[in-house]
């Protein structure tokens, strides 16, 4: 039996798990959680989620474990979906529910899989509440040391440790390092609150402190926030340029083929002199071909990889966010209820992931120019939010609790014990309880928590953990081709798009793959 450890059993670890089943060998896999119940996933756990908070993925877009998410839906209690806000009549495949639920379906399938596995003659062991300390090569296999003592020995451990934000012990009473560093269990009081970041997680978190004062309440076809106007309560939401997400829209999946920016014509790109020019060229070109419409509308004929984030953005910042939310929240619930779908926004959509492949090739000048444009344009279409989430921030908003402001490029932040400050070119804001929820940042070797490899890739000179196409280490002396990087974090240096539970499942898949040809060029050297 090849003998596989797996660190962490959120998604990635469970698909992992899936997808290595699913090889065809014989194999003994030790699962490590670190939380008291494997499965669930950080961002879908009670400690870090309240009932509220929505998954920001629909049934239609999550791969299958062992059941489809909407299968399992379907098959429980309505006691029990009546508990999250959920009628039993309504549930379909684009529905955004409960991240508590998503989590829910997480551990149901993790089990049904290992029994599964099990019955298969697998070997099968599930370490809870246990922390991985250390990661050590020993001769041609790898341990893993624990509080409990050492495992193994693994012929391959795959770090499938998820999301890493602040501890709660880096909170204070009036400042969250982030949305998961306690803000769930705290008790806010009624106190003007800025939250950075505009994302969901930053709407996730308007939404937790708001819910401590008053419940938001529908009457009829509209969502209220009773509350009153003296209470004391007020929340900005802030970012440099002050807009929010707009509301997830319809359209095909399984996506629908790319006219112009095909695999291939990404991959010439990289030859080029100037590869981000001319891959915008293929942008260009696949939204003038999807819609001519929009590109006349924006003058994509004459702009560059440099200008078209502004234009994209230009309407929007120049317009009452509140006002815009409204209005795309009416467009795009009118569009799935007729299937309409908006060509160009679909067009982003497929495009990103493409453009992706060629991120880590780009030369230091054009990954920043990148960064500072078209990434932003990526990220604002594929990080659309659920339409709910935006009827949440309109109640806020209506009952005037809400506001968004913009921070501009030049803005400075100041912590002190008792609040927070922040002063633009034009004003000062202060804060009693300031909240960071600007998402998850990209993590470098230095901030990798094992200290025996941490220390083998900074020899290696890699400051950035380098992997192979199946997330192997490699040129790090004792687990290169042994250790797998599937850390989501450790990985958005060269893939920015990387985020999400469908890519949890492709880096599963290309591991599988891996292992597999590991597998035979092993039984053709015997």
């Amino acid at each position: 039996m090849m003998k596989i450890a797996i660190v962490g059993t959120g998604p990635t670890g469970i698909y992992c798990l899936q997808q290595l089943l699913a090889t065809g060998r014989q194999l003994a896999v030790t699962l490590f959680e670190k939380g008291k119940k494997a499965g669930i996933g950080m961002p879908y756990s009670p400690e870090h989620a309240g009932k509220f908070m929505l998954a920001n993925i629909a049934s239609i877009e999550i791969p299958p474990v062992v059941e489809p998410y909407l299968d399992w839906l379907q098959a429980q209690p309505e006691a029990r979906l009546v508990s999250f806000g959920l009628e039993p009549e309504d549930l379909d495949d684009r529905q955004f529910t409960p991240r508590l639920l998503l989590g829910e379906y997480y551990r149901a399938q993790l089990l049904a899989l290992v029994e599964r596995a099990r019955e298969g003659g697998h070997q099968i062991d599930i370490q809870e509440s246990t922390e991985v300390l250390d990661i050590l090569p020993h001769q041609e296999v790898l341990q893993v040391k624990t509080a409990k003592g050492w495992h193994g020995p693994f012929d391959r451990v795959i770090l499938a440790t998820g999301h890493d934000f602040p501890d709660e012990d880096e909170a204070t009473r009036s400042y969250y390092p982030s949305p998961w560093s306690g803000l769930i269990e705290a008790s806010i009081p009624a106190v003007p609150v800025g939250i950075m970041g505009t994302s969901l997680s930053s709407i996730d978190a308007a939404i937790a402190v708001a819910n401590q004062h008053r419940r938001f309440r529908r009457r009829g076809d509209d969502l209220c926030f009773d509350i009153a106007p003296d209470t004391g309560l007020h929340i900005t939401l802030m970012s440099r340029s002050g807009i929010l997400p707009e509301a997830d829209f319809y359209c095909p999946i399984p996506y629908h083929p790319l006219a112009v920016l095909t695999d291939e014509a990404v991959a010439r790109c990289a030859s080029g002199s100037c590869p981000l020019d001319t891959v915008f060229d293929l942008v260009r070109a696949e939204l003038l071909h999807a819609d001519p419409a929009f590109a006349l509308r924006i003058g994509l004929a004459g702009l560059d990889a440099d200008s078209f984030a502004p234009a994209y953005f230009a309407t929007r910042e120049a317009a009452d966010p509140f006002r815009w939310a409204r209005k795309n929240l009416e467009e795009v619930e009118r569009n799935k209820a007729d299937k309409v779908t908006v060509p160009w926004r679909y067009a982003l959509l497929r495009m990103h992931e493409k453009v992706e492949a060629i991120v880590s090739e780009l030369p230091e000048a054009d990954r920043e120019r990148f960064d500072a444009g078209l990434k932003k344009v990526f990220v604002d279409n594929y990080a659309a939010v659920p339409s709910e989430s935006i009827r949440r921030l309109l109640a806020l908003r209506d009952a005037g609790v809400l506001s968004v402001l913009a921070l501009g490029e030049d803005y400075d932040l100041k912590r002190e014990p008792s609040r927070t400050r922040i002063k633009t070119q034009t004003d000062e804001h202060v804060f009693e309880v300031f909240i960071d929820a600007r998402g998850q940042k990209v993590l470098t070797s230095n901030d990798m928590p094992f200290p025996s490899l941490r220390e083998a890739l900074l020899q290696a000179g890699q400051e950035v953990p380098e992997v192979a196409e199946d997330y192997s280490l490699i040129d790090v002396p004792g687990y290169a081709g042994r250790l797998t990087l599937a850390s989501i974090p450790y990985l958005m240096h060269d893939r920015p798009f990387v985020q999400g539970i469908t890519a949890c499942h492709d880096i599963a898949a290309a591991i599988a793959v891996g292992a597999a040809k590991g597998r035979r060029r092993r039984l053709a050297a015997a």
